[in-house]
């Protein structure tokens, strides 16, 4: 039998407040104010915490706290990822990032979606998976919502919120993110 947490990882609807889902959000919350208050600065101990929190992460990947997300076991990074302060990863479903990837302050990626019908959404959620390929560079505040890919190369204006598919090698903009131009042409 399925349980609820391969239900959410392969983006069916799934019941959030399982024991097993709360128990590993726990965990991340637990690890999480050890990173955001106990440490707060960039130490030894806040790197084995980070390597605690998300073990899919390639080498180097620095966290400026706070930073916040659900599980931290969903994220995969590459090499030399930067995430600046008040970053929100919402990873209910998985949520890919490359190499050379940088992300300002304020920055939110959501898998995290809910039924559009009332009474489903009373006790249902789902998640869709993001992937951001490598060199990117997301502005501050900009929103990735779920189900998203941004391909490598990409830079994506402060503020954006990114509804659908960017291309490799493109600069978007606004709310909706639109492709204003291509990049390295």
């Amino acid at each position: 039998m399925i349980t609820e947490k391969e239900k959410m990882i392969a983006g069916e609807y799934y019941l959030a407040g399982d024991p097993v889902l709360v128990k590993d959000r726990r965990k991340s919350k637990n690890l999480l104010h050890r990173l955001n208050v106990t440490e707060y600065r960039i130490t030894k101990k806040a790197r084995e915490i980070i390597k605690e929190l998300i073990p899919n992460a390639g080498p180097n990947l620095y966290i400026e706290p706070p930073f916040f997300c659900d599980y931290g076991y969903n994220i995969s990074c590459g090499e030399n990822v930067y995430f600046n302060v008040n970053c929100v990863v919402l990873d209910c479903a998985k949520v890919t990032i490359g190499s050379n990837v940088f992300f300002a302050p304020g920055v939110q990626l959501y898998t995290a979606t809910h039924p559009l019908d009332a009474e489903l959404r009373k006790t249902l959620e789902n998640a869709l998976p993001i992937t951001i390929g490598d060199d990117c560079w997301i502005g501050g505040n900009s929103v990735i919502c779920p189900g998203i890919t941004i391909g490598n190369g990409c830079v994506i204006g402060a503020g954006s919120v990114v509804t659908k598919d960017i291309p490799d090698n493109s600069l978007a903009v606004g709310n909706p993110a639109k492709v204003i131009r291509k990049l390295n042409e």
